[in-house]
């Protein structure tokens, strides 16, 4: 809700990759205000904007570009407005995806590759705890025990961003791990992500999502 009481609009952004509805549900649950739009200005005047992802990478990088979301990403961005990116969606924010052998430039928000999990058993699929910073926003009220919902074969298995200005605030990192330690989750002024699934977290992804309308 906003000062005056007002819900907060938030636009799932609908590119042809995403459980747009579920995340729909899952916001409105929490009170927000959601439109679910690959429209340009309903995109770009949301109070937030969340980015879905499921398949590949380069599908999706596809898909994303041919509804003019990467504009709309780094346009929103780059006025400070906030950009929420869930699954593949927070993957594309990367530099790369690499699949099978075949290289993808992604939205390149972030330096990293995503990249094929080193695990026993793939996909990551299931219920995982997320090992995040203590001063994080985005698990404000959660529980270290607290569990997420993931659906993945790949990841970001480095975190290679380097902040030398001390006026810079460093972005907040979230791990989990599944043979190896990965991405989970990351806060970065006004662009958030997660790897695991909120609107399918139950009460701790309720809680997550709240946390992040909250800053909206």
């Amino acid at each position: 809700m906003s000062a005056s009481g007002n819900p907060k609009k938030v636009v799932v952004f609908d590119y042809g990759f995403g459980n747009v509805r579920s995340a729909e549900r899952a916001l409105a649950r929490v009170g927000a205000d959601v439109e679910i739009t690959r429209d340009y200005e309903r995109a770009m005047n949301a109070d937030g904007l969340l980015v879905p992802g499921v398949g590949a990478f380069s599908a999706c990088m596809r898909g994303l570009k041919e509804a003019r979301g990467d504009w709309i990403v780094g346009r929103r961005l780059s006025g400070g407005r906030p950009v929420m990116g869930i699954c593949v969606g927070m993957q594309i924010l990367f530099a790369q995806g690499i699949e099978h052998g075949v290289e993808t430039e992604g939205l390149d928000e972030w330096p990293g590759t995503v990249e094929p999990l080193d695990a026993p058993v793939v996909p990551h699929m299931g219920w995982n705890t997320v090992d995040a910073p203590a001063d994080s926003e985005l698990f404000a009220g959660l529980d270290a025990d607290a569990r997420y919902y993931f659906v993945h074969s790949y990841g970001v298995r480095e975190w290679t961003l380097e902040v030398g200005n001390p006026n810079i605030r460093a972005p907040k990192v979230s791990w989990a791990t599944h043979g190896e330690p990965f991405v989970a989750a990351v806060e970065n002024g006004a662009l958030w992500a997660t790897q695991f699934h909120p609107e399918k977290s139950g009460d701790a992804g309720a809680q997550l999502l709240t946390n992040w309308i909250g800053t909206l």
